[in-house]
């Protein structure tokens, strides 16, 4: 477009890693059906000066294997359609996805995700995992293409279905990859799915989850499943499934663990959605660690689990703050935590929050030899 020839690797990390649509020099707009061109001309010139400098050590450029066109990643892909053909065609699609983004953006393009999804949802139908791993390790490869997919992942409720069927597959070693490429998977379907899908979820969808957070799998797994919670937090009957499903108690173990600080992030805002119900909080609470894991990561984390933990602390005082909460409150040290929150260098709109808790139960905390009156006095104003 510009008459301008670009190295290979910084041209395509322009186009495909960066996903820019423009000229890097013109800045005008590009095709949308524009390919790249090898400058064959330069290449043999480039190649021609090495052999006449290869008297001082200048070696030949190996000739750069040629670019994968669309045309064959679109045939790869239609393949996937012919029984015959599938593993055979994931595995060739896999191996070329890890070579370079722009054969992942070929493969989006034509419709590798829609084709990954009914070949998927088909394995759960036959109860086959023929072929399984090399399709959801595609659907992990491609992960952060999904944005450019145009068929919503979630027109299709039984990809969750087949998705949570295979978060059940035994602990054995080699299931573990699987659980997190569909873990992964389960993240993509939810972030695109609208109220209604997600109002159809299944109280064994978040049983599912819940085992596996207890079981175990990798951090980046872990993760991406509370990912998948947070996402389906907004739909008030999933809250529910998932607090009968034992989800409260799983997540303040695993947050003992003292995990990663985005695992933690996580775990807060999913435990602050939950605990704007009556027995999301009696959950909370009836956990010996509760109050205290909370606490303890008030200030200890990020603003962001700052923010969380002050809220979740705040829905417990205010409709869950017996006497005896409240004493544990002081015990665990969240009556400090909270003075603390005043002195630091937090949001204003947090320092409102602690100084409103502190302030509302000011006539319990008082006489506690756990806190000096004068201080709270001071901090109640």
């Amino acid at each position: 477009m510009s008459g301008i020839t670009y190295d290979r690797d910084s041209i395509e990390y322009w186009l495909f890693k960066n996903h820019n649509t423009i000229c890097p020099v013109t800045k005008h707009p590009l095709p949308r059906d524009s390919d790249l061109t090898p400058n064959h001309t330069l290449r043999r010139l480039i190649q021609a000066w090495c052999t006449v400098n290869s008297a001082y050590g200048i070696d030949l450029i190996p000739t750069p294997k040629p670019p994968l066109s669309k045309f064959h990643v679109l045939n790869l892909v239609r393949d996937l359609w012919l029984p015959n053909l599938q593993v055979k065609t994931l595995q060739k699609l896999e191996g070329i996805a890890v070579e370079n983004d722009r054969n992942k953006s070929y493969m989006v393009e034509a419709g590798l995700v829609k084709a990954l999804m009914y070949f998927i949802i088909s394995c759960h139908r036959k109860r086959q995992t023929e072929g399984l791993e090399e399709a959801l390790s595609l659907f992990y490869l491609i992960r952060g293409l999904l944005g450019q997919e145009k068929t919503s992942l979630s027109q299709n409720e039984e990809i969750v279905e087949s998705l949570t069927w295979v978060l059940g597959f035994d602990g054995a070693l080699d299931h573990v990859a699987l659980k997190v490429h569909a873990a992964y998977a389960l993240k993509a379907v939810t972030e695109k799915a609208n109220s209604r899908m997600l109002a159809t979820l299944k109280p064994e969808f978040f049983e599912r989850i819940v085992r596996v957070l207890r079981e175990g799998i990798s951090q980046q797994g872990i993760n991406a499943l509370l990912h998948v919670i947070l996402n389906t937090c907004p739909c008030g009957r999933d809250r529910i499934n998932m607090i009968e499903a034992g989800a409260v108690f799983e997540l303040i173990e695993l947050e003992l663990r003292i995990p990663e600080k985005k695992t933690s992030e996580l775990i807060l805002g999913i435990l602050f959605h939950l605990c704007s119900s009556a027995d999301g909080r009696a959950q909370l609470l009836n956990h010996a660690a509760g109050i205290a894991v909370i606490t303890r990561r008030i200030l200890n984390v990020s603003n962001t689990a700052d923010d969380r933990a002050i809220l979740i602390i705040s829905l417990i005082c205010k409709y869950s703050g017996s006497n005896g909460v409240l004493q544990e409150m002081l015990r665990v040290g969240t009556v400090v935590k909270l003075c603390m929150v005043l002195q630091a260098d937090c949001a204003s709109h947090l320092k409102d929050k602690a100084r409103e808790i502190l302030r509302t139960h000011s006539d319990v905390w008082k006489d506690s030899p756990c806190i000096d009156l004068p201080t709270l006095t001071r901090y109640i104003r």
